[in-house]
């Protein structure tokens, strides 16, 4: 019997989520007295994963060139089956989120999301996990036999626990997908929102799109992503993949500065599990500031700069 990790990757690079469910995983297993499976698809060097605990890994043939939900889903169950696995750990991003409930239904499994602790308990299996769009948590009890966790970004974080995995080839019986796809756009040489640990965000604020070179200014300085509330990607000032909220992307950074953004309860709710908050207002009745850690009352057109200037200095220093 085992607990089985699945972790994800892009273009052939794990992501930084990957790292974090591995070592969620690891101490999951030791709980449980349990072997330790993780399970990538297309990914990279098993010996990445190595180094943050994993024991066994599977690494998955199939050409899958582009994410399937149904795909990834039936892989995870037949190795999960494969590997007796009784917990099956997976992250809470946009497709983990998406493909978790296929597990779970697939193997008649009990599924918590947004889990941001360790299981307080194994036996019953407890675990507590975020609610109410992030505004509180509760503690819930997966009572089936098999159990599907989705851990929630930068929750639990990346522990290195330095060792050597075992390696082996699993090719799956993959279903009819009905879904084809024949081309994928994507951004380079930006940081993603999903992998951001830093996240400069815009609002109408700006006051229109030719205004938007100061944000990426500043998301350049910081290493960070760029993204916006929802009312500019409706007016098109920015695309709708940089829109973040609970109608958008949700943000889990462990910086997230917002400049011209009221702070819409749906925007509130999908940003809100970010570390530490900044907002640049002109209005201090904004409801941001009630949200925010550290708030500036300010014309952005002046505050911006200024913090590119010093922040220069700073990295110059």
């Amino acid at each position: 019997m085992s607990v089985l990790v699945f972790a994800d990757s892009s273009e052939g690079k794990f992501k930084k989520t990957a790292f974090e469910v591995v070592s969620y995983g690891k101490k999951v297993a030791e709980q449980l007295g349990l072997n330790l499976v993780t399970l990538t698809i297309n990914g990279a060097d098993a010996a990445e994963l190595a180094a943050f605990g994993a024991e066994a890994v599977v690494e998955v043939k199939n050409d899958l060139s582009s994410f399937n939900a149904k795909a990834y889903a039936a892989i995870i169950q037949q190795v999960a089956a494969a590997k007796e696995a009784k917990v099956i750990v997976i992250d809470s991003s946009i497709d983990g989120l998406t493909v978790a409930p296929l597990v779970a239904a697939g193997l008649d499994a009990g599924y918590a999301s947004n889990v941001v602790a360790l299981p307080s308990s194994t036996t019953p299996f407890v675990v507590k996990r975020k609610a109410f769009s992030n505004k509180g948590f509760n503690n819930t009890e997966i009572s089936t036999e098999i159990k599907v966790v989705g851990v929630a970004k930068n929750s639990f974080g990346a522990h290195e626990n330095q060792g050597s995995a075992s390696v082996e080839s699993f090719e799956a019986a993959l279903p009819n997908l009905g879904v084809q796809s024949e081309a994928i756009d994507k951004a380079s040489g930006t940081v993603t929102i999903a992998d951001a640990d830093v996240v400069v965000s815009g609002g109408r604020g700006l006051k229109g799109p030719e205004n938007w070179g100061m944000i990426e200014e500043l998301a350049g300085v910081l290493g960070a992503a760029t993204a916006c509330s929802k009312p500019v990607s409706d007016l098109g000032w920015r695309p709708h993949s940089e829109h973040v909220g609970q109608t958008g992307k949700p943000v889990a950074s462990n910086l997230y500065i917002a400049v011209g953004i009221s702070g819409a309860i749906q925007h509130l709710a999908g940003v809100n599990a970010s570390k530490v908050k900044v907002v640049i207002n002109t209005d201090p009745d904004a409801p941001f500031f009630k949200a925010a850690d550290y708030g500036i009352v300010g014309d952005a057109f002046e505050v911006v700069p200024q913090l590119i200037a010093k922040l220069k200095e700073f990295k110059q220093a």
